[in-house]
Formats: structure tokens, C-alpha cells, sequence
């Protein structure tokens, strides 16, 4: 199967991947800069820019919250007493 078109806006911001999505954002701020867009599109444009922002947001936060969770087990790694066993030569 192939990945979503980016610049199709048919797609579910959800569908895309992070970097297509943040493809795509930065697309629709190129052509927002470029001062020469109509109006209706404009706001159409602005839309999806806010859906793709909302988005990675919301997979930024989460992926932080994951991060958060493992690390303290990643910084105990190390730290947990040897068990007896271990310690002995054979």
C-alpha cells in the first residue's frame, strides 16, 4: 500500500506520517508567504495548516510522555543490586 499524498488534503491528517504532515505544513506556509493566494483558499489552506498543527502537537506530547516513562527505567538500569549468584566465581 502506498503512503497518503501529502498535498492531498483529502487525507486525513491523522493517516499521514509526522513528516509528511510537517511536509505538507511547510508547503502551505510557502504558499502563504507568497502573498498571492484567493481568498477561499486561503481559508482552506489555514484550516488544514491548523489540523497538521493540532496533530503534531499531539503526537509531540505524547511521544514526550513515553520518553518520560522510560527513562527512569533506562537510569535504572545499572543501579539494581547484583544478585548473589553473580558475584560468585565458579
Amino acid at each position: 500500500m502506498n503512503a497518503p499524498d501529502p498535498g492531498d488534503e483529502s487525507v486525513p491528517v491523522a493517516d499521514l506520517g509526522y513528516a509528511a504532515a510537517s511536509d505538507e505544513l511547510d508547503a502551505i506556509i510557502a504558499e502563504l508567504e507568497g502573498g498571492v493566494i484567493d481568498v477561499d483558499l486561503l481559508e482552506v489552506r489555514l484550516r488544514r495548516a491548523v489540523e497538521i498543527v493540532e496533530e503534531l502537537d499531539r503526537r509531540i506530547r505524547g511521544a514526550r510522555e513515553r520518553v518520560g516513562s522510560l527513562l527512569p527505567r533506562l537510569e535504572a538500569v545499572g543501579q539494581e543490586p547484583a544478585h548473589e549468584d553473580e558475584g560468585r566465581q565458579q
